[in-house]
């Protein structure tokens, strides 16, 4: 229960046909850390908003974790889904990272290249522009970080199996640094003209 395999098991897979679904949107699976002031209350990230690793399934969603077969549990679900004619769709999070605002954590995108994962105040480039309400946003439309977009959406389409996407705060990914949405933000242009991604 809970897991891949769970919702790849026979007895929900027939349940899903019997109501007539064609396509299941999972909440994010992408590997997730949970922030500290929910560890110091010893809660968790239940929803998966806070995406840490965008090209691993969260190991909380395997039957074995340890054993490390995240992916092949992953991609076992989604043959036993599309064996059944229903799509998986993946709520994916490219607006904001569980890196949070200035006061950390710190795990990539900040040790790597602050300044261009990440839309920064102007005038004290130490605090980051939060138009997500999350902590801080993720520059988007900087070749960097579109590019990264743009592999990570591919891996989950040609590797891990899955039909389309539903994007968190979505409205994020056409805004410029300044906060203003821009007339051609070019992730959206690149997605959209993406073959892969057709």
């Amino acid at each position: 229960r809970g897991s891949y395999a769970g919702l790849a098991t026979p007895p929900v897979i027939e349940h899903l046909r019997s109501l007539g679904v064609t396509a299941v949107e999972l909440l994010p699976v992408h590997e997730i850390y949970d922030e500290p002031h929910l560890q110091q209350r010893g809660r968790v990230n239940y929803w998966g908003y806070s995406t840490m690793a965008y090209f691993a399934p969260h190991p909380q969603f395997c039957v074995n974790p340890e054993r490390g077969n995240h992916v092949e549990e992953f991609r076992s679900m989604v043959k036993a889904l599309h064996d059944a004619d229903i799509e998986v769709i993946l709520d994916v999070v490219f607006n904001h990272t569980d890196e949070g605002n200035h006061a950390g954590p710190v795990y990539s995108f900040k040790g790597i290249a602050n300044n261009a994962y990440y839309y920064l105040m102007p005038d004290n480039r130490t605090y980051y522009n939060d138009y997500t309400g999350c902590g801080n946003t993720f520059n988007v439309n900087h070749p960097i970080g579109e590019k990264f977009i743009l592999d990570c959406l591919r891996y989950w389409v040609q590797v891990m199996g899955v039909d389309g996407f539903r994007f968190d705060e979505g409205s994020v990914l056409s805004r410029g640094e300044d906060g203003a949405p821009l007339k051609h933000p070019p992730v959206l242009w690149q997605i959209e003209l993406d073959d892969v991604l057709v």
